[in-house]
């Protein structure tokens, strides 16, 4: 049995929407990210004097990583924060590689600040290099809040080793998840020593005003956006599972429904984080993208059993309580700036793309979908695909293996052939990592402007 959605007022009215782009904000964001790293640096040269000897050339170095990664934690924790104007504007995939390169950053940072630290203690007490594990102990035991730092920075090494790549991979998601929750306690750890033994806060008291301001407002976006938004969606939509439905052998619907589902403000292309309140499942918070235009009492996701939160769910039964976080992603039609649009889908990547299909603005023939799966059975949500096709006037194009096992051609060259002025389109594309590579070196081959291929991937 298959679901059929298509059609709904709500759907035709996004259809006849106007070409409207809207511009990423990411790079003035990362220029005041840059200017908030320079005012950092012009705090430590604004309150030091000469430096003439060893150990005040290694101190003022451990102090310039202390203030950096300290800034740089606040950012960590504002990209865990689920502001709508990165999640929605910059991208969620983007968002999620900042916050994962600002981590390493910051860790790095942290590890020169403690070694460079209380190496120049060390000096400064007429003791050698060798000294440091004691002069470390020393000052954790005698400092004001360091014992809090020491747990924290413990915390913040045992966060980046669980997001290593091998050990992710090897990590069940609710694990790492949970683990990486505990960024929070780090922060809240490691702060007050900034404060009490900070050189530059004890100087400065617009600097210690400035730095209780940056993570004050850091706490208040994720208390809001973390906590209370995520409480006020769900009490005044009250979701609830509707029926589960196979689409294909591994691949379930979930129908969820609730109240006035349509004012959420989610888009086709969009993705939630889910929580089903059901036996096993209460703990577990994963994002599944919808696979259907929002309808006033109804969502859907569609979902490949690939893990154990994944394959719970064909267990569902119709009542189970939902608990949603979102909105979330960019991969809308507000990325779009060409009348063309073509959409690629890899598996069950095809849930946003068939949200975009039947919602993308365009007149007949501007839309075409090509869906890559392993064979024709696979070709999960196909009949809805048909219709829509046939409904709109778009183009549907699937490829899947021959019968030997052999991988169909998506090439450059076979790109051009299809859609002869595929150069002149906008791409919409979602799938596994390394098929989305492919597709994309095939599409840039082909003509197609990086900045009109619009992915985002949610493997870290």
């Amino acid at each position: 049995m298959t679901t059929t959605i298509a059609g709904g007022r709500a759907a035709r009215r996004q259809t006849m929407r106007r070409i409207r782009p809207r511009r990423s904000p990411a790079v003035p964001l990362l220029l005041a990210v840059w200017a908030g790293a320079a005012g950092v640096l012009w705090l430590w040269w604004n309150n030091t004097p000469s430096i003439s000897d060893t150990s005040g050339k290694i101190l003022n170095a451990g102090r310039i990583t202390g203030l950096l990664a300290g800034y740089l934690m606040a950012l960590v924790v504002l990209q865990m924060a689920r502001v709508p104007a990165l999640e929605r504007r910059v991208g969620s995939d983007r968002v999620a590689r900042w916050h994962a390169m600002t981590g390493r950053y910051t860790l790095s940072l942290t590890f020169a600040h403690v070694f460079l630290i209380m190496w120049g203690y060390a000096l400064q007490a007429g003791k050698s290099l060798g000294d440091i594990v004691q002069q470390t102990v020393d000052s954790v035991n005698q400092l004001p809040d360091m014992g809090k730092a020491a747990i924290g920075t413990a915390l913040l090494v045992v966060i980046g080793l669980s997001s290593i790549g091998p050990v992710r991979r090897r990590m069940p998601y609710d694990t790492w998840y949970h683990v990486h929750l505990m960024t929070y306690a780090a922060v809240f750890l490691t702060f007050w020593h900034q404060i009490t033994t900070g050189n530059d806060f004890a100087v400065e008291p617009a600097a210690k005003t400035a730095w209780y301001a940056l993570y004050g407002s850091v706490t208040a976006l994720v208390v809001w956006y973390r906590i209370l938004t995520p409480i006020r969606l769900n009490l005044r939509h009250r979701m609830y599972v509707e029926a589960v439905i196979e689409e294909t052998p591994g691949i379930v619907s979930v129908l969820i429904g609730g109240r006035r589902l349509h004012r959420i403000g989610a888009e086709a292309g969009q993705f939630f984080r889910w929580r089903f309140l059901a036996p096993g499942m209460r703990f577990s918070s994963h994002p599944y993208s919808l696979s259907a235009a929002p309808r006033p009492e109804l969502l859907r996701i569609t979902v490949k059993a690939i893990g154990d939160h994944s394959s719970a769910l064909r267990g569902l039964k119709p009542g189970v309580k939902v608990w949603a976080e979102g909105p979330y992603g960019a991969m809308t039609a507000s990325r779009r700036s060409q009348g063309k649009v073509l959409l690629v889908a890899g598996g069950v990547g095809i849930t946003p793309m068939r949200a975009l299909f039947e919602t993308l603005p365009g007149a007949e023939g501007d839309i075409t979908l090509l869906y890559r799966a392993n064979s024709t059975q696979d070709l999960a949500l196909w009949d809805e695909l048909a219709q829509i096709a046939d409904e709109r006037g778009a183009r549907l194009m699937y490829a899947v293996n021959s019968p030997d096992g052999e991988r169909p051609d998506i090439s450059a060259e076979s790109l051009q052939r299809k859609l002869p002025d595929i150069e002149e389109h906008d791409v919409f594309m979602c799938g596994p990592a390394g098929f989305a590579q492919n597709v994309y070196e095939a599409l840039r081959g082909a003509g197609v402007p990086a900045r009109r291929i619009h992915h985002e991937s949610f493997e870290m």
